[in-house]
């Protein structure tokens, strides 16, 4: 045999997860919106270890100071440091986030499978996401702090209970969205060749669920995910700036935003600070959203 004649090796098949960082990287704001994101996750998580001050720490003779070496973002009423304070709120209002959103995803998903895919199940579970879509979420979310922040205090302690407090309300009224997506895709999903050929060599539904309608309905879940942060960032600092969030020495951006407003006019950088970090960080997760939409659509792909 020649060696024309001989069969040539041929290449592994490229993964698709190739093609959707191919994609991904392509889209220069969704790019600029994840290199900001970490970098915001990387100061609020990592920052302490570099700046190891206190952020309870008072002194009272240093209180209202401007920017300077020792305090580079000045110090409060109190004369704690701005910056160790913007940090660990950070890592509050950021913790807050990604715990809510995937306590709203796992809802959302878990009631969009089971009505997209079981018939029975579909009127019900899609009244009451109706049901949710039309209560007030502000008035919702106050009334629940208010009856539940005592018992959950004393049976988790202040900042544990605030903390569960806080996620669990944000979580349970931010799941519609995604359960209507998910309903949606599955309802098309079911119907597919693939999942007709599962069902008829006798799958069980949990089986076709589980490993042929989950992982084909990831793309918008993923989606739902990074939208879902900047939601439960923004409600979060909602609730802080009302003054029904965590407690007073407890930073979180919205509660430096709170803080920040009677000392307005004599010094606006109070409010500016956490302001431009949580519209930096929602901007940014926004950004990797649209970028993660058009990367894990095939339709989109390739453009």
């Amino acid at each position: 045999m020649t060696e024309l004649s001989q069969p040539q090796p041929t290449k592994p098949p490229r993964s698709q997860w190739y093609d959707v960082w191919d994609q991904f990287r392509q889209h220069k704001g969704a790019m600029m919106g994840a290199t900001l994101f970490f970098l915001i996750v990387a100061a609020v998580y990592l920052g302490p270890y570099l700046w190891d001050i206190d952020p309870t720490k008072t002194a009272i003779r240093e209180r209202n100071q401007g920017p300077s070496l020792a305090h580079p973002f000045g110090t409060d009423q109190l004369g704690r440091d701005l910056l160790a304070r913007m940090m660990a709120g950070g890592a509050t209002s950021v913790s807050v986030g990604i715990t809510a959103m995937m306590l709203s995803l796992i809802l959302g998903s878990f009631v969009g499978v089971l009505a997209g895919f079981f018939r029975k199940l579909d009127g019900p579970l899609m009244r009451l996401t109706d049901l949710f879509l039309a209560l007030p979420l502000l008035p919702l979310l106050l009334v629940m702090m208010l009856l539940f922040r005592e018992p959950l205090n004393a049976a988790f302690g202040l900042e544990r209970g605030i903390f569960i407090l806080i996620v669990s309300a944000i979580g349970i009224t931010s799941w519609m969205p995604t359960a209507r997506i998910v309903r949606g895709d599955v309802l098309a999903l079911k119907e597919r060749e693939f999942v007709l050929a599962a069902r008829s060599i006798g799958t069980t539904n949990t089986r076709l669920i589980t490993r042929h309608i989950l992982p084909n309905v990831l793309s918008p879940i993923m989606v739902s995910a990074t939208l879902g942060i900047a939601t439960a960032i923004i409600t979060e600092s909602a609730l802080s700036f009302l003054g029904l969030g965590f407690p007073p020495d407890f930073p979180t951006w919205g509660r430096l935003l709170f803080d920040g407003v009677d000392y307005l006019q004599q010094f606006p950088e109070r409010v500016i600070w956490p302001g431009l970090a949580i519209s930096l960080t929602v901007l940014s997760v926004n950004y990797l959203g649209d970028g993660l939409r058009d990367a894990l659509d095939p339709r989109i792909r390739g453009r």
